[in-house]
């Protein structure tokens, strides 16, 4: 029955209404252990509440609030704080609330394997690592005619959209190469500059906010996603590509790296759009050969695929539970 399932509550700072990779975490790992666990999700967990066996924290700085008032109600009692980009590549560096959730979390996760490498070494032994997942979806064939590139991100400074605008500038529409982009403008400065790019770049498309299911849909359709990010914790955009046949172009931001390997050969620097144009360019020269840019790439993500499988999202998930239940 369900209610004989052990409660666990899921703190993420993000619900449905927010669209982005905090709430498809969530919701993913609602389903993935639903055999096993109830997961209720809440975007503050109140003290008082003594449902819970466990508490899931996505945020070690905006789930602080939670993360504290679960220590102080329940001394010991399973505690797991998921670390995101921003905590890894810059809140728990001088954030006081960041460093505690840390101290306090008798368990910490990261979302890909160079993000250990941030944690400091006094917790390394209470961190691992657990890939998310994506279904596995065919490959499509696509056009010769052009190269479709697509970005998906809301748009906002941790994106660095500015790389694929400054692109889009850079390229010729004669060069068949067209740009998609996805994401909310959630600054206002930067839905700005996508519409100015929009207006001046015939082969950009700034498409707004999407629901997930029409974004799988795009990057399945896409030759390449572009992910220009300057800090990341693991893209969920990065491995639904590698699992859609998409192969990826992306800032050599550790994150990134973390998930696609050290010797991928799809980086380009962190803000470079000219590194990025040619890529681009290299991709679209080569597309018709057996042995082009493009077709290293899909084979490189091709071998990454087996990290992102809903099964070992699972098992790792489930694993971590169980000893947050035993602590």
């Amino acid at each position: 029955m369900t209610m004989d399932k052990p409660l666990v509550v899921l703190v993420s700072p993000a619900l449905a209404e927010s669209n982005n990779g905090n709430w498809q975490t969530a919701k993913r790992w609602q389903h993935l252990v639903r055999a096993h666990y109830r997961l209720e999700i809440v975007k503050q967990w109140q003290a008082g509440d003594s449902r819970p066996a466990a508490m899931l924290a996505l945020h070690a700085r905006r789930s602080a609030e939670s993360i504290a008032a679960w220590s102080a109600s329940f001394p010991g009692r399973g505690l797991g704080v998921v670390l995101t980009g921003t905590d890894l590549y810059r809140d728990i560096e001088f954030d006081p609330c960041a460093q505690r959730s840390l101290a306090l979390a008798q368990q910490l996760v990261v979302l890909q394997d160079l993000g250990l490498g941030k944690v400091p070494m006094a917790y390394r032994d209470k961190s691992r690592v657990i890939y998310q997942s994506s279904q596995t979806r065919a490959a499509l064939k696509k056009t010769r005619r052009h190269l479709r590139a697509l970005m998906v991100g809301h748009l906002r400074e941790e994106k660095l959209p500015q790389t694929l605008f400054e692109a889009a500038q850079r390229l010729d529409p004669a060069q068949g190469i067209l740009i998609d982009h996805i994401g909310a403008g959630l600054d206002s400065a930067l839905a700005d500059q996508a519409r100015h790019t929009m207006a001046n770049c015939p082969h950009y498309r700034w498409l707004g906010a999407l629901a997930h299911d029409k974004v799988l849909a795009r990057i399945q359709r896409s030759h390449l996603l572009v992910h220009c990010s300057r800090m990341e914790g693991g893209a969920h955009v990065v491995m639904e590509a590698v699992c859609s046949g998409t192969p990826v172009l992306a800032s050599d931001a550790p994150g990134n790296v973390g998930m696609l390997g050290l010797d991928y050969a799809g980086y380009f620097p962190t803000g470079d759009a000219a590194a990025l144009v040619d890529l681009l360019c290299r991709c679209r020269q080569d597309m018709v050969a057996a042995n082009s840019t493009l077709a290293r790439l899909q084979a490189q993500c091709a071998l990454r695929a087996p990290l992102f499988s809903p099964l070992a999202e699972q098992t790792a998930l489930l694993a971590l539970l169980d000893q947050l239940l035993s602590t």
